[in-house]
């Protein structure tokens, strides 16, 4: 089958061998004889993260759907619940809004796995996973074990985590989130969501208030996944947003905006970046174009190559690298391509 089919960039050449993996054991299986084997494998849940080349891959391709939400929930400790990797994001969003599991409200919206959530540490709107997130339960390919990783243990950063630092080791099979209960949504963190909630940064409001304006905020920018909107043939925001040091952000214009982490470093903004180097909405005649909603997502306007992706980012790379002395670095996992070839 042709990978584009499982991405939703909708990009990706043909499968060697392609094997659904339905439950865990299955999944573990799959992996452990592909690894004895010295077979190459891909492991692809949601798709939503991913660039696969045009080539396709050589090897074996695993579809992870394995399911299930197990809850230990009391009044007084809140909600321990463990979710399997091949579970929907937002389907499980939704249902903590509903659950009154407080905490990823503002996280609606995304798409993918919940395995894939620690992976890149998902966040959005003032959320991260790290925030809730209390192990992470993963097959450890070169000791060949399964081992559960505490929070403090998974080297959580900004789009970053150990896993994502050993990207053929770790496995996740499940992830368990502590939530406090309630009705009402984490403190409002991002200043965008609190102006359309009309409240100040630091209110909180009800949770489902907060997964809508999440939802309202994300479609107009083409970040809900629609089949008849090419805004939203993409891998959502296509490079992070740079963090430098005080010299380097000393560089930057003054209107350039500046969020103070608590390292001494300093983050920028990657969309203000690449919208004053020149990319404006909708950059790009070809069939790879810039989303007219938001500059940071790179779409198939329906008839695009992964080659033809990959032009578009190195030219915005490009052009924010000639206009600022800043490398922009890209959020999704490529595969069998890359942005220096």
């Amino acid at each position: 089958m042709h990978l584009a089919e499982l991405t939703t960039l909708r990009l990706g050449g043909p499968a060697t061998q392609f094997i659904e993996a339905t439950t865990e054991q299955q999944l573990l299986d799959l992996v452990r004889v592909a690894d004895e084997a010295g077979d190459s494998l891909l492991l692809i849940a949601g798709g939503s993260n991913l660039v696969i080349a045009d080539e396709g891959f050589d090897g074996t391709v695993v579809h992870v759907a394995t399911q299930g939400v197990a809850v230990d929930q009391d009044a007084c400790s809140g909600a321990m619940v463990t979710v399997a990797a091949g579970e929907p994001w937002d389907a499980f969003v939704a249902r903590a809004v509903s659950e009154g599991w407080v905490g990823i409200e503002a996280l609606s919206g995304i798409p993918g796995s919940v395995g894939a959530t620690p992976i890149q540490n998902v966040g959005a709107y003032g959320q991260d996973v790290s925030q809730t997130i209390a192990s992470v339960r993963a097959y450890d390919r070169y000791e060949r074990e399964v081992r559960t990783f505490a929070a403090a243990d998974c080297a959580f950063t900004y789009r970053h985590s150990r896993f994502k630092a050993e990207p053929n080791r770790f496995l996740v099979l499940n992830v368990t989130f502590h939530f406090r209960l309630g009705d009402v949504g984490a403190p409002i963190a991002y200043a965008e969501l609190a102006r359309t909630l009309g409240v100040e940064p630091g209110a909180r409001v009800p949770a489902a208030d907060v997964r809508e304006a999440v939802l309202g905020l994300r479609r107009g920018k083409g970040m809900v996944l629609d089949p008849d909107d090419h805004d939203t043939w993409s891998a959502g925001s296509f490079f992070t947003n740079p963090i430098l040091t005080a010299d380097q952000a000393a560089t930057l214009p003054v209107d350039a905006p500046r969020f103070d982490q608590p390292d001494g470093t300093i983050k920028t903004s990657a969309a203000w970046l690449i919208d004053h180097a020149g990319f404006e909405k909708g950059y790009g005649d070809g069939p790879a174009a810039l989303s007219t909603k938001h500059v940071l997502a790179l779409t198939n306007r329906g008839d695009a190559t992964t080659a033809d992706l990959l032009a578009l980012a190195r030219e915005v790379r490009g052009g924010v690298e000639a206009a600022y002395g800043i490398t922009l670095v890209p959020e999704p996992v490529l595969v069998g391509c890359s942005l220096d070839s």
